[in-house]
């Protein structure tokens, strides 16, 4: 990565950035890859989201939890991490994991196989899991960064965290488009959720005010790369 750049395209269509010292991969699934550490994080997972709405009567598709870990294992396979961080909410609700269907439930816990598995909690799953493999945490430093599920307000500097679901808005010659997106100034990150079901806010949205020193990069998500999006260039919803 040249000094005088901030980000760059990585082979594989990620976006490498310079965060808080520490080089990172913003990958196109909305994974982070920490290379040198060898390790992967996502954010807010939200297994079994559709069975959380289908028991209050909302119906939806019951392949959330499946279609979330085909695209995790993808990751994983890709990159042969040694530490896999989630980091919070990685459950819709407490009662998530009892609903798992059983063959989802091995899926979960042949991750931790040969490599570590920490579940940072988030405030859908303040308990962690109760069965399932792993080291359950409330935050973690790696590499000088500060791992957790929900930003802490004001500047915090080496900070990673989800918890927002941020999304990024823009216009083109082509239109409109939203993606979900990562957000950084190069001294903190939020990612994407990483959930099939999960929606996204608009990173101009209130929420976000006062967590960055300067007009923060979008990171936004596409088929085949991670595209930098200049603040002047979003607009709200």
């Amino acid at each position: 990565m040249s000094p005088q750049r901030p980000f760059a395209i990585s082979d594989c269509g990620g976006l490498l950035v310079r965060l808080a010292g520490t080089n990172a991969m913003l990958r196109c699934s909305g994974a982070l890859w920490l290379a040198a550490e060898r390790t992967l994080v996502v954010a807010d997972l939200h297994f079994e989201k559709g069975s959380s709405f289908a028991a209050r009567g909302q119906m939806l598709p019951p392949y959330d939890t499946r279609e979330t870990l085909d695209r995790l294992e993808r990751e994983i396979d890709a990159l042969a991490p040694a530490r896999l961080v989630f980091l919070g909410d990685s459950f819709h609700d407490a009662g998530g994991e009892g609903r798992l269907p059983a063959d989802d439930a091995r899926r979960i816990a042949a991750l931790a196989l040969g490599r570590e598995l920490i579940w940072a909690v988030g405030n859908h799953d303040e308990d962690g899991p109760r069965a399932l493999p792993g080291a359950v945490v409330d935050e973690l430093v790696i590499a000088g960064l500060i791992l957790r599920h929900e930003p802490q307000a004001g500047l915090q500097p080496g900070e990673v965290a989800g918890h927002l679901h941020p999304a990024a808005r823009g216009t083109s010659g082509r239109g409109t488009v939203r993606r979900r997106c990562f957000v950084t100034d190069g001294a903190r990150l939020i990612l994407p959720a990483f959930g099939a079901f999960t929606g996204g806010l608009n990173i101009m949205d209130a929420a976000f005010a006062g967590l960055f020193a300067a007009a923060p990069l979008a990171a936004a998500l596409g088929a085949r790369r991670v595209h930098a999006v200049g603040w002047r260039s979003l607009r709200p919803d």
